[in-house]
C-alpha cells in the first residue's frame, strides 16, 4: 500500500490537533471528550508519525495501535505509582489516569479508519506515469 504525500499527513495532523485542543478546552461531557477524543487522537498520532518518518502504512498503523494500547495498559497497572515518580502535569494528561476497554475500542476504530482511508485512497489514486 502506497503512502500519501507528507503534506496530507501534516495537514491532517494540524486539523486534528486543533480539534483535539477544542475538545479538551470546551467540551466537558461523558461521550465526545472520552470517546471521540480517543478515536481522533490515534488518527492524529498516525498522521504525525507518517509526516515525520518514512515508515510504511502497515508498520505505521501497527506502531500507533501498539503505542496507544501500551499507554492504556500503563494506566491499568498505574505505572506512575509503580515507578514511584510524579511526572509533569502534561505527561499525566497524555498518560491519562484510568484504564478503559472503551478506550481500546476507540483506538482500534481509529486505526481501522486510517486503514480504510489509506486503502480507499490507494484504490482510487491515479497511477503516475
Amino acid at each position: 500500500m502506497k503512502r500519501n504525500k507528507r503534506i496530507y499527513y501534516w495537514f491532517g495532523f494540524t486539523i486534528l490537533l486543533v480539534i483535539e485542543i477544542f475538545i479538551a478546552s470546551y467540551i466537558k461531557d461523558d461521550f465526545i471528550r472520552p470517546n471521540l477524543g480517543d478515536f481522533l487522537v490515534v488518527i492524529l498520532i498516525y498522521c504525525f508519525l507518517m509526516d515525520v518518518s518514512r515508515i510504511s502504512v502497515i508498520k505505521g498503523l501497527i506502531t500507533v495501535l501498539l503505542f496507544s494500547f501500551a499507554v492504556e495498559f500503563f494506566q491499568l497497572i498505574n505505572i506512575v505509582k509503580v515507578l514511584q515518580y510524579q511526572p509533569p502535569k502534561i505527561v499525566m494528561i497524555i498518560l491519562g489516569s484510568s484504564f478503559s476497554v472503551r478506550d481500546l475500542l476507540a483506538y482500534s476504530l481509529g486505526v481501522f479508519t486510517c486503514l480504510l482511508l489509506e486503502y480507499t485512497r490507494n484504490i482510487y489514486a491515479v497511477p503516475s506515469t
